[in-house]
């Protein structure tokens, strides 16, 4: 039996555990080192507790809230500088002494208010009917807005854009329900012409008088 590839395999393992034991023991810190933080943080002004304010560890991703009494407990290590925050108020740091004979380390933190000035807003009664149309009517527009307004509003003009522009989702319904409306109401037969009624003609006439069929450019 040959046992030389056992014996081999053992001393790899031995090798690998003896070296991530060591690094184990490198990268646990001193337990002299490690300190039990806690304390209350309160506001300054009135000595109230303020509940789920953050203490966090700098640097560490480390951190815990306050309770409903703004009492808190975290673990730390020394020479680590802790950061109390809340909204509201302005964020406070201290450091927990390196050379602490001690492994607890008490604090009562203070909290200053962040006082935030908004800019002044002027809220103004909603006008009356009456006033509106008071209002409405003195309202003087200048001569360019009210030369594009009345050109808006020319006869012309809105035939051109009701002739150019395309209809909307509303018309384009009404128009195809009209022409099922049509279509089902002659069925069967031939359907009439216009071109012996006297309505139709008289809007054709009106229409190559405005000028509708004239070839735009």
């Amino acid at each position: 039996m040959n046992l030389k590839p056992t014996l081999s395999l053992l001393l790899i393992t031995s090798l690998i555990l003896c070296a991530k034991l060591q690094a184990q023991q490198q990268g646990n810190p001193d337990r002299d080192s490690i300190v039990q933080l806690y304390g209350v943080v309160m506001t300054a002004d009135s000595l109230q507790g303020i509940p789920s304010a953050s203490v966090i560890v700098e640097g560490k991703s480390r951190g815990t809230i306050t309770t409903y009494d703004g009492v808190f407990s975290i673990v730390v290590m020394k020479g680590d500088r802790i950061t109390f925050s809340s909204i509201g108020f302005k964020n406070s740091t201290i450091l927990i002494p390196a050379n602490l004979a001690d492994n607890q380390y008490s604090v009562i933190q203070l909290l200053v208010n962040d006082t935030t000035y908004l800019p002044a807003t002027i809220l103004r009664p909603r006008p009356t009917k009456e006033q509106f149309e008071r209002d409405f009517l003195n309202n003087r527009l200048p001569d360019d807005a009210y030369e594009i307004a009345r050109k808006n509003t020319d006869e012309a003009t809105r035939r051109i854009l009701m002739n150019s522009l395309p209809a909307d989702g509303r018309e384009a319904v009404n128009f195809q329900l009209k022409q099922q409306s049509n279509k089902y109401y002659h069925a069967g037969q031939l359907p009439p012409m216009n071109i012996l009624n006297p309505a139709a003609w008289a809007d054709f006439i009106q229409s190559w008088k405005r000028g509708d069929f004239k070839r735009k450019k």
